[in-house]
C-alpha cells in the first residue's frame, strides 16, 4: 500500500449503484450490531462476537473501494492478482482477530492476545501492505474522500509519521508501550483504551509496512532500498529482547488474565506467559527477515529494468545510425 500517492482526479459523484451499497453495508452492520447484542447464539463463530461501528466500516469500506477502483483502473495499472490476494488475505485476518469469537479468547489467554497483536502489527498489515492498493483504494474513494485525504492536515502527518527513524520508534514503541504490566492491565479493562490499543497496533503497522515494502525506487518511494532494508533489519531486534524477556521471566507479569479467568485453566500464568513471549519472538523475525528479502527482490527487478532501458537505448541508438549514416 503506498501512501505517497500522485493526486488522482475526483472520482464522480456517487451514483445510484453506489449508493445502494453504501445502503446496504450500513444495513448489515445495523443487523449485525443488533443479533451480536441481543441474540450472539444464533451468530456462527465467524461472525463478529463483540461488535465494533468503526472496525467493521473500516473492513467493509476498504475492499468495497479497493474493488471499485480496481473496476475502474486502466488495465496496465492494476495491481497482479498475486498482490491481490495478498491485500484480501490481510483484511481477511484483521477480521479474524478483531471481530470473530477470537476477540473473546484473546481478551482471556496471554498467548492468544499475543497473537492477535502480531497479526494486527505485522501479519495482516504486511499482506496489506504487499498488496501495494494504496492507489487502487484511493481511486475507488468518493472524491470528496480523495481531496481530504490529500489535504496537508491529513497528508501532512502522515509524511512525518513515515521518516524511517520515527517511523522504525512508533513501531517498536507501540509494541513495547501496550506490554508495559500497568498499561496492559488497564488497557484490558478499559474498552476505550482497548479500543485504541487495538487501533493504534494495524494503523501504525501498515503506515510502517507500507513505507518498507513499498516496491517503487525513491523517488517516487519516500525512502531507498537500502534503508527499506534496514528499516526491516533493524525493527526486529528490539523485538526479539522483548519477546524473550517475556519468555524467560519467572514471574507472572500480567495478572489481568489470572483475575478474569484464563479460557484454559489447566495451562499455568507462567506456561501462558511463555508461549506467548515465544509468539512475539519468533513470528516477528521471521517476517523482518521475509521482508529484507522481498526489498532485495524489489531492488533487483529494478536493476534488471533499468539494464532493459538501457539495452533498448543502445539498439535505438545502433538503428538510428545505420539509417542516417551518423
Amino acid at each position: 500500500m503506498d501512501f505517497a500517492l500522485p493526486r488522482l482526479s475526483p472520482a464522480p459523484g456517487i451514483d445510484r449503484q453506489e449508493t445502494a451499497a453504501y445502503l446496504a453495508i450500513l444495513a448489515l452492520g445495523a443487523l449485525l450490531s443488533w443479533l451480536s447484542a441481543v441474540h450472539p447464539a444464533l451468530l456462527p463463530f465467524w461472525a463478529p462476537w463483540d461488535f465494533s461501528w468503526p472496525e467493521y466500516l473500516g473492513l467493509t469500506l476498504v475492499p468495497f473501494w479497493y474493488l471499485r477502483g480496481l473496476g475502474s483502473a486502466p488495465a496496465a495499472e492494476r495491481p497482479p492478482l498475486w498482490r491481490r490476494i495478498a491485500f484480501f488475505a490481510g483484511l481477511a485476518l484483521l477480521y479474524a482477530v478483531l471481530q470473530t469469537r477470537f476477540e473473546y479468547a484473546a481478551q482471556h489467554m496471554f498467548f492468544f492476545n499475543r497473537t492477535q497483536h502480531v497479526v494486527m502489527h505485522h501479519l495482516g498489515p504486511f499482506l496489506i501492505a504487499l498488496g501495494a492498493a494504496g492507489g487502487t483504494i484511493k481511486r475507488g474513494m468518493p472524491g470528496a474522500l480523495q481531496r481530504a485525504i490529500e489535504h496537508r492536515l491529513i497528508a501532512g502527518p502522515i509524511a512525518f509519521l513515515q521518516q524511517p527513524l520515527i517511523a522504525a520508534t512508533i513501531f517498536v514503541g507501540s509494541f513495547y508501550l501496550w506490554l508495559v504490566p500497568s498499561v496492559h492491565f488497564r488497557a484490558m479493562l478499559d474498552p476505550r483504551l482497548y479500543a485504541v490499543m487495538n487501533w493504534t497496533m494495524v494503523l501504525d503497522g501498515v503506515l510502517f509496512w507500507a513505507l518498507v515494502l513499498d516496491p517503487r525506487p525513491k523517488p517516487p518511494a519516500r525512502v531507498s532500498f537500502g534503508m527499506r532494508a534496514a528499516l526491516a533489519f533493524g525493527v526486529m531486534f528490539p523485538q526479539i529482547v522483548l519477546g524473550a524477556i517475556i519468555t524467560f521471566t519467572q514471574r507472572d507479569l500480567y495478572p489481568y488474565y489470572e483475575l478474569c479467568g484464563r479460557l484454559y485453566p489447566s495451562v499455568t500464568a507462567l506456561n501462558d506467559q511463555h508461549i506467548g513471549g515465544i509468539i512475539m519472538w519468533i513470528p516477528p523475525s521471521m517476517m523482518s527477515v521475509i521482508a529484507v528479502l522481498l526489498v532485495i527482490n524489489a531492488l533487483r527487478l529494478h536493476e534488471e529494468s533499468i539494464a532493459e532501458e538501457d539495452e533498448d537505448a543502445v539498439a535505438l541508438a545502433a538503428l538510428a545510425k545505420s539509417w542516417t549514416g551518423r
